[in-house]
C-alpha cells in the first residue's frame, strides 16, 4: 500500500511543479510562496480545530490531528524551516529556468538521500546503488551541456545554484521525514508544519518584499496559485502516510516520488514549448535509469 501511495504522490507532484511554473512566470516569487503556505494551512486548519473542539468527529480517521506539546512541536517547527528553505530556493530557480531542466535536477534527490543515509546512518552502498549514483552524476553533467545550448552555465548560474540547494534541503527533509513518521502522527506533522510556515513567511514578506515591491517584479493574482496548494497538500498527504507504514523504505519512496519529473517534463514540452527536448529527454532517461538501479539495490 505504501508503494501505491508513493506513486500517487509522484503524479500529484508533477502537476504541482507545472502549476508552480505557470504561477511564477512574470510574477513576484515571495507573494506566490506566501499564498501557497497560506492556502495549504487553510486546508488543514479545519481538521486541527475540529480535532481540538470536537474530537469525536474525526477520531479514529486519517484526518484526526492529535494534540501534542512543545516536545513534539519543536520537531515540526524545524521541519517547517527546512521545507520553507527548500521551497524558497526552488521557487526562485523555477521562475528563471526551464521546467525541463529543473525537473531532472530535482530527480537527483534520491541520490542525495542515499548519500545522507551513508553519512548519517552508516549505511553502505551496494554495486547497484553505486551504478545508480554514477548514472545520476553523469546525467547531471549531460544536463549541464543541454543547458549551455540555452545560455545556462551550470557553474556560474545562480538559479542553478538555487535549484541545487533546494534539492539538497529537500533531501535533508526526506531523511528527517522518516524519523518524524516513526515518532509522530502523519496528520499532526503535515497540518502543523504548514501552519508554522505561514508565521515564518509573514515577516519575510513584510520585511523583504513589501518595502521593495515597486522596484521588483510586481505581483499578480493567478488561479494557478490555488492549484499549487491543492496538488502539494494531496501529494504530501499520500507521502506522509506512505512513510507511516512500518515496512516503508525512505530510499524507495524518495525515488518513486522523483518520478514526478515525467509529468513535469511533459508539461514543459507540451504546455510551455521549451527547447532542446531531444537532448534533455536523453538526460532524463539516464536519471530514470539511475533511479531504477537505486531501486534494484534497495530491494
Amino acid at each position: 500500500m505504501w508503494l501505491i501511495l508513493a506513486f500517487l504522490s509522484a503524479a500529484l507532484l508533477g502537476f504541482y511543479d507545472a502549476f508552480k511554473k505557470k504561477s511564477l512566470r512574470g510574477n513576484a516569487v515571495l507573494p506566490v510562496l506566501f499564498l501557497n503556505t497560506l492556502f495549504c494551512s487553510l486546508v488543514f486548519l479545519p481538521f486541527i480545530l475540529c480535532s481540538a473542539w470536537m474530537p469525536g468527529v474525526l477520531e479514529g480517521t486519517m484526518l484526526y490531528v492529535p494534540a501534542a506539546g512543545w516536545e513534539v512541536h519543536k520537531y515540526v517547527l524545524l521541519k517547517s524551516f527546512i521545507v520553507l528553505g527548500s521551497w524558497a530556493f526552488g521557487y526562485f530557480g523555477m521562475k528563471h529556468l526551464p521546467l525541463t531542466i529543473v525537473g531532472p535536477i530535482n530527480a537527483t534527490r534520491p541520490v542525495m538521500v542515499l548519500v545522507g543515509a551513508l553519512l548519517l546512518f552508516g549505511e553502505r552502498l551496494n554495486l547497484w546503488q553505486w551504478v545508480g549514483v554514477m548514472l545520476a552524476i553523469f546525467s547531471f553533467f549531460l544536463l549541464s551541456r543541454s543547458g549551455k545550448k540555452e545560455g545556462i552555465d551550470f557553474k556560474h548560474n545562480k538559479w542553478i545554484l538555487c535549484i541545487v540547494l533546494a534539492a539538497v534541503l529537500g533531501a535533508v527533509s526526506g531523511l528527517y521525514d522518516k524519523y518524524l513518521m516513526k515518532q509522530f502522527d502523519p496528520m499532526l506533522v503535515q497540518s502543523w508544519y504548514n501552519v508554522y510556515q505561514v508565521f515564518i513567511m509573514c515577516p519575510v514578506l513584510l520585511l523583504l518584499w513589501y518595502p521593495r515591491r515597486r522596484e521588483t517584479t510586481p505581483f499578480r493574482w493567478d488561479w494557478y496559485i490555488v492549484g499549487i496548494s491543492f496538488f502539494l497538500c494531496a501529494a504530501d498527504f499520500a507521502y506522509f502516510y506512505a512513510l507511516s507504514y512500518e515496512d516503508s523504505m525512505i530510499s524507495i519512496v524518495s525515488m518513486v516520488r522523483r518520478g514526478s519529473v515525467i509529468v513535469s517534463f511533459l508539461f514543459g514540452a507540451l504546455a510551455f514549448h521549451e527547447k532542446n527536448l531531444r537532448s534533455k529527454a536523453v538526460d532524463l532517461a539516464l536519471v530514470l535509469l539511475g533511479m531504477f538501479f537505486l531501486y534494484l539495490g534497495s530491494r
